[in-house]
């Protein structure tokens, strides 16, 4: 998918709407438990596509699932009969090579491969100075922002390479293209998200791309921690995830390597 100078980068064309509104998708999201995981969740089963998700709250896993079953029977093009057991939630530490292998196998298994992974599980550091953040929060940081993407993509790129098709999205930041104090754990690892993609989208055969999206600003946790209580003052993840849907089942291998933004 290309801009055009008529057409906003990720809005549906007129060739593209049946495709985003017909065509049913299977999308893997980590870290879904919470915040824009959830929202996209939500939205992407309320608009009848199948969910993946995962993450390390077990609790909030077993809410999500009974949300998803909820909006996706509000879907008139989803059958009564076709909506319980349509959604997988599972437990899984993206940061572990092992849990996130469960999780391949769990959905080859089902016979779900995805179309679409969203790699969103992340984390930030307490606003710090690099010399004052502790290792343990660095690492945790590095591990799951770095390594866990490295680890869905060594699990699920060769599913998408046997199937010759899917699109994997690779959750950025602002500050993986540019920089802030008191965030340098974080804009590292988001820099890295953005360089790790590029190199991979060279990687990748034909049929299969890979993007890196900043969502923009968002009224999260995470942008809580930064900001406080001015986080309040952008949008909340439940406004955001119905853009970011439509942008997220347009993309394309045109997109292949390419850095966007919702």
């Amino acid at each position: 998918m290309t801009a055009s100078p008529t057409t906003p980068l990720g809005a549906p064309t007129t060739t593209n709407m049946a495709r985003v509104t017909g065509t049913h998708r299977t999308v893997l999201i980590t870290g879904v438990s919470r915040g824009l995981g959830k929202a996209l969740a939500l939205e992407l089963a309320k608009r009848g596509h199948t969910v993946i998700g995962c993450s390390r709250s077990q609790d909030k896993l077993n809410s999500l699932q009974a949300d998803l079953a909820a909006v996706s029977s509000s879907n008139p093009s989803s059958p009564a009969s076709a909506v319980q057991n349509k959604h997988l939630v599972m437990n899984v530490d993206v940061r572990s090579d092992s849990s996130v292998q469960d999780l391949a196998r769990s959905v080859v298994e089902k016979k779900s491969i995805p179309d679409i992974i969203v790699n969103n599980a992340g984390t930030i550091n307490r606003n710090n100075k690099i010399w004052d953040v502790p290792v343990e929060e660095f690492d945790t940081v590095i591990d799951t922002n770095i390594k866990g993407i490295a680890n869905m993509l060594r699990h699920f790129v060769p599913l998408m390479i046997e199937r010759k098709q899917g699109v994997i999205v690779n959750m950025s930041s602002g500050w993986g293209r540019s920089a802030a104090a008191q965030v340098a754990p974080y804009c590292a690892s988001k820099w890295a998200v953005e360089g790790l993609t590029r190199s991979v989208a060279k990687e990748l055969p034909v049929g299969v791309a890979i993007v890196s999206l900043s969502p923009g600003v968002i009224n999260t946790d995470m942008l809580q921690s930064c900001f406080g209580s001015s986080a309040s003052f952008y949008q909340t993840p439940e406004a955001w995830a119905p853009r970011a849907a439509t942008m997220i089942l347009n993309l394309s291998m045109a997109d292949n390597g390419a850095s966007l933004t919702v």
